[in-house]
């Protein structure tokens, strides 16, 4: 009995050394980012699978890091048993928890009536595709595919597409100005506290250049324009392989 008490005692305390070299290591992690990347503060440092390499989540961004804080790692990690690339899925989870931080109350829905699937899309009002994929809104909708849009004008703040952005949010009526607008029809010009910056901002972390860039509700990102029935089947077995 006394022996069966020590070897869980030996256990628990292993547990709880492991845990604190875990803290020290995470610790070392954050210091080391403070001097390279002052200006971004790390929102999560967590243990990987593999022994001394730690994901560093930096709001939409993942990076991997050795626990003496040198080594930072930017790239494919792949699992060889399951054949998943750790970083991409690391990676769409930052995405994800990202855009849900800002909230469907600061971006334009188009709800499907029976949804399945739940996209955001990153837009610009002017682009061609964006305006392709808006034309066919309520496909999508029909095949249970509920969209959200952020707003990112790709000339940036003083642009033409930047004000056409802040006044579709401060209409009236949303869902109608940014059909309105798609549709190249002329928009009263409206000013109002709106979230086009955050948006903007987010995507340029997340690395978008080009519009429309989908995330799925999984966390990946699939560049550029989808017909409705592809993006059906792309979420379909995006949920299956998760």
């Amino acid at each position: 009995m006394m022996k069966r008490f020590a070897l869980t005692g030996l256990a628990a305390l292993a547990v709880t050394a492991s845990a604190a070299v875990a803290a020290d290591e995470a610790a070392t992690i954050r210091a080391a980012l403070a001097e390279v990347l002052p200006d971004f503060k790390p929102t999560s440092v967590k243990a990987t699978p593999m022994e001394g390499l730690y994901e560093v989540e930096i709001g939409p961004q993942v990076m991997f890091v050795t626990g003496d804080g040198r080594y930072l790692i930017d790239g494919a990690i792949i699992d060889l048993e399951s054949r998943e690339n750790i970083a991409e899925q690391a990676q769409a989870r930052a995405r994800l928890r990202s855009i849900e931080q800002v909230g469907e109350e600061n971006m334009v829905v188009f709800e499907a009536p029976s949804p399945e699937h739940t996209i955001t899309v990153f837009t610009d009002i002017d682009c061609g595709y964006c305006r392709k994929l808006h034309e066919q809104i309520q496909a999508y909708n029909d095949a249970g595919i509920s969209v959200r849009y952020m707003f990112y004008p790709r000339a940036g703040a003083d642009s033409p597409a930047y004000d056409k952005a802040v006044s579709v949010w401060c209409a009236d009526n949303r869902q109608e100005a940014m059909t309105r607008a798609k549709a190249g029809e002329s928009m009263p010009k409206r000013q109002c506290a709106n979230p086009v910056a955050e948006h903007r901002q987010l995507g340029e972390l997340m690395g978008i250049r080009g519009t429309p860039a989908i995330v799925l509700d999984s966390g990946d990102m699939v560049p550029g324009y989808v017909e409705p029935k592809r993006l059906a089947g792309l979420l379909e077995q995006s949920a299956a392989a998760n």
